[in-house]
């Protein structure tokens, strides 16, 4: 279903930061992408949603090309974007509708998708947020808008969800939530991180970014939890001293937090 080769992206001057990107990914296969922050893990979504273009390489969906210039075809667009949803970070800036309803329904009426009520009640019900439909969502907590986000992009029924830092800032009741939802849904899943402990429940294959911007690591979960040498080049495991009784010693910790 994705196919990316060789990608590398840069915003200003020759600093690269992707370089050389390779990987596929089957219809319905879940993927945690892991890394620290910065190593380009919002960029790579950002490309798999045709939101940017690679500086070089090729990023092809469903056998197509995915390029600035395809993206103008309007059949292609329209099924593109119908297929291949990104949940950002930060929930506020996705939301800017004036109601709940509204923003669940802003992408059905942008597709021109019928029975937009049945489907925004729909959804509204399978979040909770029924009581919601006519607030405002910048009223709502944090997890709320979250479910909000999700609602509106999972309404258009999409092929591939994409989340970039999906429990950032999340309490623990909404965390669990959230992994237990994306758990259970069947469809293409990438998922971004820096939490190993979230990432062992999410799936079984696992693709690592370095700090230095490279891929180094696709395989599964539990094989990279045990080469500590791929973590440590990630910058996914720390060291710190800490003491058991009077016995003071240090080793490495996985990065378990957001």
């Amino acid at each position: 279903m994705i196919s990316v080769r060789d990608v590398s992206h840069a915003y200003n001057g020759d600093e690269l930061i992707l370089k050389g990107i390779t990987f596929d990914i089957e219809a319905n296969e879940k993927v945690v992408l892991l890394g620290t922050n910065g190593c380009g893990k919002s960029t790579l979504l950002k490309i798999l949603n045709g939101l940017i273009s690679p500086r070089t390489g090729r990023f092809d969906y469903g056998g197509e090309p995915v390029t600035p210039a395809k993206l103008k075809d309007s059949a292609f667009n329209r099924r593109f974007r119908s297929e291949v949803v990104l949940l950002f970070q930060n929930p506020d800036a996705m939301l800017f509708n004036p109601t709940v309803f509204d923003e669940i329904a802003f992408g059905l009426r942008q597709l021109g998708i019928d029975s937009v009520d049945e489907r925004v009640n729909r959804w509204a019900a399978e979040f909770d947020l029924t009581r919601y439909l006519d607030r405002a969502p910048f009223q709502l907590s944090r997890g709320e808008k979250q479910k909000v986000c999700l609602a509106s992009l999972l309404a258009i029924e999409p092929k591939v969800l994409l989340l970039d830092e999906p429990t950032a800032n999340l309490d623990p009741r909404s965390t669990g939530w959230l992994v237990d939802y994306l758990h259970n849904i069947e469809m293409t899943t990438v998922i971004t991180t820096h939490n190993l402990g979230m990432a062992s429940e999410l799936c079984d294959r696992t693709m690592v970014l370095s700090e230095s911007h490279e891929l180094i690591y696709d395989g599964r979960i539990d094989d990279l939890l045990g080469d500590t040498d791929k973590l440590i080049a990630a910058n996914l495991v720390h060291v710190h001293k800490h003491k058991h009784g009077d016995v003071e010693h240090r080793h490495y910790h996985i990065h378990d937090w957001e």
